[in-house]
């Protein structure tokens, strides 16, 4: 019998899948016992962690006197520090779908998913709010790309009641971040920090705007590091995201996780359906690296290869040894095997195989699909990158030109 990829935990590295967006009130919610629950469930928040100079993310945001954790009071400080720069993002699109009458959870019970859409139905209006936060005096607004997505322009609400139309500048579906652009002079900047040194059991302050609460403040502490987003439930994201205990609910979509001194370090983006205490948040240097290329370019281009990957344990060694409709057999009980090579891609052209064992991107080991994607994420689009692979006990090197990604997988 053979190995279907869900049967073998397959691990859709450098592939993007689409995944649903809903828009009630701008929150990821995800299920991670169903594999197609994201398509049906509305969103948050996430980020995934790379390097960055602390000294640029400051030079953005202005001179600030951070509240010491020896201040009691240090939660409420960070909050006035940051609060006047934290927004709420009220968004509309166009949508064409069933009447209301169809809506009513009567006619869903028999029809559930037969109802068609009809050309011919006039279009409606959906509206979602969510939240943001202000990079530079001028303007630069940063949000999740699910709270702005089908929308070109966009509503933004100061904490001093100050209302601006937003140009939506870009969005970057994979990575989950949006960049908006608002007209405004000597505006209130969020500080930026960094995840490094960050750690387990740390301080975490959310601010954003929970079912149209605005300017709400929960606290908690960083829970994990790291976390991929195939573990998180999102795994069509390019994202490694920080685990929070602190209270992120629909609507604190694109607000940000705050530090003990009152510092950026995440945005907000997803918290786990039927789950408390499971909130998760994108690392403020991969928000940072996609915004600036979001403001510079209206898009953001990410390296491709082309290839379907598997984490190799002995259980799964086994497995796959033993299916008939393998055409080759493995030895290695770890690391990362190839286990599809799409047709026309940098891969192909490079000569990746099927059950290749990758053991070294760019020089660097790799242990899990988590790493492969993160080192092919930090390369360069047409610029040679050296993968290690184990083919039947021979090792190779070869050489990849990474593309970029489809459209149609982003």
């Amino acid at each position: 019998m053979g190995i279907a990829p869900k049967q073998l935990g397959l691990y859709v590295g450098l592939l993007v899948v689409g995944s649903g967006a809903g828009w009630a009130s701008h929150s990821y919610f995800f299920n991670p016992e169903t594999e197609d629950q994201d398509s049906k469930l509305p969103i948050a928040t996430s980020v995934l962690r790379t390097t960055a100079e602390p000294a640029e993310a400051a030079s953005q945001s202005q001179a600030q006197a951070y509240p010491s954790i020896d201040n009691p009071n240090f939660i409420a400080a960070a909050a006035e520090q940051v609060g006047p720069a934290v927004v709420r993002i009220d968004a509309s699109r166009s949508v064409r779908g069933v009447s209301e009458t169809f809506e009513h959870p009567f006619f869903k019970r028999f029809f559930t998913e037969e109802l068609p859409v009809d050309p011919e139905l006039p279009e409606r209006l959906e509206q979602g709010t969510g939240s943001g936060f202000i990079l530079s005096q001028d303007g630069q607004v940063m949000t999740n790309a699910h709270v702005v997505e089908g929308a070109s322009t966009v509503t933004v609400t100061l904490n001093d009641g100050r209302t601006f139309e937003g140009n939506v500048v870009g969005t970057d579906p994979i990575t989950d971040v949006a960049v908006v652009q608002i007209n405004g002079e000597d505006l209130p900047t969020a500080p930026l920090g960094s995840t490094d040194g960050l750690a387990a059991g740390q301080w975490a302050i959310a601010i954003g705007n929970p079912l149209g609460l605005d300017n709400t403040v929960t606290a908690g502490i960083i829970s994990a590091l790291g976390r991929t987003s195939s573990q998180v439930g999102i795994s069509d994201k390019r994202v490694q995201f920080i685990q929070t205990d602190a209270a992120i609910n629909p609507g604190n979509s694109g607000g940000p996780l705050l530090n003990a001194q009152g510092e950026v370090i995440g945005m907000n983006t997803a918290i786990r359906a039927g789950a408390q205490g499971l909130g998760f948040a994108i690392p403020i240097e991969t928000a940072k690296r996609i915004g600036d290329q979001l403001f510079k370019d209206g898009e953001v281009q990410h390296p491709y290869l082309g290839i379907q990957m598997v984490n190799l344990n002995p259980e799964m060694r086994q497995r796959i040894n033993d299916d008939e409709d393998m055409d080759f057999t493995i030895e290695a009980d770890s690391g990362v095997m190839v286990i599809r090579v799409m047709e026309g891609t940098p891969a192909e052209d490079a000569g990746i195989q099927r059950g290749d064992v990758i053991n070294k991107v760019n020089e660097i080991e790799v242990a899990t699909a988590t790493d492969v994607q993160a080192q092919v994420e930090t390369s360069s689009i047409g610029k040679a990158l050296k993968v290690e692979v184990n083919r039947k006990g021979e090792t190779k090197t070869l050489e990849v030109k990474p593309t970029k990604m489809p459209n149609a997988l982003q």
